[in-house]
């Protein structure tokens, strides 16, 4: 009996693992509406059908100003240069990343004036292990969280995202959280939301916080460019909203008009991105459908360990030995701290007694007859 319940185990193990390995799903590349970090359609350059996750990473890494990973693969470094504009002196530092999940019909994104910027699209594939985005020290790079939950829900808030977005929010001021929103989509339909309802109201919640924290990632940039130093930054989140409707509704309409609000709310809070880091910041967003429902993300963020060779190699040596080096030290760095004080000292009271006649080498030439 316990060998058949190891035997199953064995088998569950292989199959979800080998559901990771085929999980599939589409990248996009928005870039900024001043600068080309991208290649475009135009571009003389056969675009890839297919990535890995690995290779997003190191997209990412790139444009935020870093060398890609030393064990990425010439082909992958291929893929990357069909992909970025060849240009080490042209990186936005600045990236917006977000992965919506439960999106099936990811050409969505693709549409003309989805989002203001050009486009490059992609499929992904994302392997049994999970990829990391490689970066360098956390001095070096400020990573924000797009993910803080909006816990303080109110009509107010909504009301105020209802008129940001040429909508209405109709509400009783008696009864809180119990209004319906309703916003005018791109495709000429309505987006109605019931907050009684708790799927509209957590799809509401999750839209707003994202806004939120992309409004405080802004104000969070505006200190760092008042700062001594500029960091590369990368913005960072995840929207479960859609996935939210999906699981709730069980039908296409809901999730799709769902979509479009959020297309139509990342093409608004996209603009601002834009203006507040003047055009240094592109968009990368990834959209996963139901092989990649779990919470965790799909790409993870990792820091290089920062190690001081010399230092390490003096912890090694005796506690004697490092005295008297030091020791040593002090003594050739005081030695020669006199010696130039004597030597100005001298070459001052030189300067002082010199006798000041036309006749020195200082007031005329010298004769090499």
């Amino acid at each position: 009996m316990e060998f058949h319940r190891f035997y199953l185990l064995v088998i569950l193990s292989i199959l979800c693992s080998q559901s990771r390995a085929e999980t599939t799903g589409s990248v996009f590349f928005i870039d900024s509406s001043s600068n080309q970090f991208f290649r475009k359609a135009t571009d003389d350059v056969t675009k890839p059908d297919l990535i890995l996750d690995t290779e997003a990473g190191a997209a990412v890494s790139v444009l935020l100003g870093f060398a890609p990973p030393s064990t990425l693969s010439a082909a992958s470094s291929t893929k990357l240069n069909q992909i970025l504009v060849p240009n080490p002196f042209n990186r936005p530092r600045a990236v917006f990343m977000l992965e919506v999940r439960g999106v099936d019909d990811s050409e969505l994104l693709a549409k003309d004036n989805a989002i203001s910027g050009s486009i490059l699209s992609s499929k992904i594939a994302f392997g049994s292990e999970k990829s990391e985005i490689q970066l360098p020290a956390e001095d070096e790079v400020s990573v924000v969280s797009l993910d803080e939950p909006f816990a303080d829900l109110t009509d107010k808030e909504i009301s105020t995202f209802a008129s940001w977005m040429g909508g209405v929010y109709d509400y009783d001021t008696a009864e809180t959280l119990n209004g319906e929103l309703i916003i005018p989509l791109a495709n000429g339909a309505n987006m109605k939301l019931h907050m009684s309802k708790k799927a509209d109201r957590e799809f509401t919640a999750s839209l707003l916080s994202l806004v939120r924290n992309l409004r405080n990632a802004m104000d969070m940039h505006e200190d760092l460019s008042h700062g001594t130093r500029s960091p590369a930054e990368l913005l960072t989140g995840s929207f479960d909203g859609i996935k939210i409707l999906r699981e709730q509704y069980r039908t296409e309409g809901s999730a799709q008009h769902g979509m479009e609000l959020l297309l139509s709310t990342l093409s608004k809070i996209y603009n601002e991105l834009q203006d507040a880091y003047k055009g240094q910041i592109v968009g990368v967003i990834f959209c996963s459908g139901e092989a990649s429902m779990e919470s965790s993300k799909m790409l993870d963020v990792s820091f290089a360990p920062q190690r001081s060779g010399r230092l390490l190699e003096e912890n090694k040596l005796p506690r004697d030995t490092v005295l008297e080096v030091l020791l040593v030290r002090g003594i050739l760095a005081w030695t020669t701290g006199i010696i130039l004080l004597v030597s100005t000292l001298i070459g001052i009271c030189f300067l002082f007694n010199m006798p000041l006649t036309r006749d020195t080498l200082l007031y005329s030439n010298v004769k090499l007859d």
